[in-house]
């Protein structure tokens, strides 16, 4: 069989070259040492340039010994792990497949393009064709070349531009299908349908090719009579596998406009396993990223739901909870919800009993732009709470939320004026935030020092 030489040469030919150069080299260094003190600069240079094309030309053929099959000389010794089973040649770009076995991927796509199922090793059939990198082996692989003073090219992908094949398609589409089949056949669907997601982005891609793939998903969530109740395993692959779609971007639109997601992410909210409740707030979380989306949630009663599970304290759903919550309140008509279903109340309850304050601060003063939220402040007497954390806490994000949230207070409430000057008076905790605070920071605690300056003022002339 023909080898491969250098930009296609033949090897006998690069050989020749290369022996060609070294006698070369040899006559001009001969020269040279006859020449003794009157050589000349030219015979160094002539040289040189001899030893620089040699010197490249090696190179070259030691690259192109990586760029062959198993056919050449170099790659005798390459460990029997570094070839593609298909090929028996060095792989450059080393797949896993459906069974966990490693190949390089032009050989193994042409295996699949050619309607073959199953692993041409283990002969199981494939549950997906999805073809995942194996840096690992990849990484020890360019090692290997590199000691032997080669290098591992980048390989060039012969996949379309997502690399998703028609039998990719064609699973996916048997998969969703099975959504209108036995329950047995559903619950093992929905599992696969959410490992594929989780770990191909080109699956999460496919579903945004069919106005019915997300329908389909759901169908069992969706189509169940009323009063029943969905299997709990089930429901958790399925609104799992919608937080999947939805951290793709081109995603979130089109699931958040699919009028049965929200209503059903808001139910998940409610009943389910934790981890349902949790990655429901959570894909809520996801979708909120656009302002579109945000409007359409708020006015679906996610808020109050998301309020709740916020509420009930438990440890796993908390920081998505809140998450959601400070995502869609930062459009103003999502804030009047948020006050209205007691997110003030709830907020300022977790703050005192230590629970997620860095995150629960930023949506108290987010919700502290909001008048009615304030007033609520004002009555819960939250100001002495938020000068503690002032003073204790060593982040300066917290301690600038919370007189921000003072400012808002003290500029609507004047009752609450007093408390704080009893506060500063023993405390001097707004003064020394003047101080060392953040720009922010020094700002607001001078605005409410101001404000209590004046205060005193009045009542004196009075």
């Amino acid at each position: 069989m023909a080898k491969n030489g250098v930009l296609g040469e033949d090897p006998s030919a690069v050989a020749a070259k290369v022996t060609g150069l070294e006698k070369e080299l040899k006559r001009i260094v001969k020269a040279i040492d006859e020449e003794e003190d009157d050589f000349s600069f030219d015979s160094i240079d002539c040289a040189m340039e001899v030893l620089l094309a040699l010197r490249d030309l090696k190179v070259k053929r030691a690259a192109a010994a990586l760029r062959v099959g198993d056919d050449n000389e170099y790659l005798s010794s390459c460990p029997e792990r570094f070839r593609c089973p298909l090929s028996k040649s060095l792989m450059r770009d080393p797949v896993i497949i459906a069974t966990g076995q490693t190949y390089d991927r032009p050989f193994i796509q042409k295996w699949l393009k050619e309607g073959h199922r199953t692993c041409p090793q283990t002969h199981q059939v494939l549950s997906h064709t999805i073809l995942t990198p194996n840096h690992i082996i990849r990484e020890m692989i360019s090692d290997w070349c590199e000691n032997r003073g080669g290098k591992l090219y980048n390989p060039v992908h012969h996949i379309n531009k997502n690399g998703v094949t028609q039998a990719d398609r064609n699973h996916l589409f048997m998969l969703l299908g099975k959504m209108s089949s036995t329950f047995s056949e559903q619950k093992a669907a929905a599992k696969e349908l959410r490992l594929l997601t989780k770990t191909s982005p080109m699956f999460r891609e496919l579903f945004g090719e069919s106005v019915d793939a997300i329908p389909q998903l759901l169908r069992p969530l969706s189509e169940r009579a009323s009063g029943d109740e969905i299997h709990p395993d089930l429901q958790e692959d399925l609104i799992t596998t919608l937080l999947n779609l939805s951290i793709n971007e081109s995603n979130k639109k089109p699931v958040a406009e699919t009028p049965m997601v929200i209503p059903l992410l808001v139910d998940a909210l409610k009943c389910g396993t934790i981890q349902t409740r949790s990655n429901a707030a959570a894909t809520l979380f996801t979708l909120s990223a656009l302002d579109s989306n945000k409007a359409l949630i708020g006015a679906s009663g996610a808020l109050g739901s998301l309020i709740d599970l916020l509420d009930e304290g438990h440890p796993l759903a908390m920081k998505d909870a809140a998450s959601a919550i400070f995502n869609l309140c930062i459009i103003h008509e999502n804030k009047a919800t948020a006050v209205r279903e007691g997110a003030v109340s709830v907020i300022l309850e977790k703050i005192s009993d230590n629970s997620h304050v860095d995150e629960l601060l930023s949506i108290l003063a987010m919700l502290s732009t909001h008048q009615k939220a304030v007033e609520e402040l004002g009555e819960l007497r939250a100001a002495p709470c938020l000068l503690n954390i002032i003073r204790e806490t060593p982040c300066e994000r917290n301690k600038e939320n919370c007189v921000s949230i003072l400012y808002a207070i003290c500029m609507n409430d004047r009752i609450r004026l007093r408390e704080m000057r009893e506060e500063e008076n023993a405390h001097r905790t707004l003064s020394r935030l003047a101080q060392d605070g953040t720009s922010r920071a020094k700002r607001k605690a001078n605005g409410i020092l101001d404000r209590l300056n004046r205060a005193v003022n009045l009542t004196h002339t009075a």
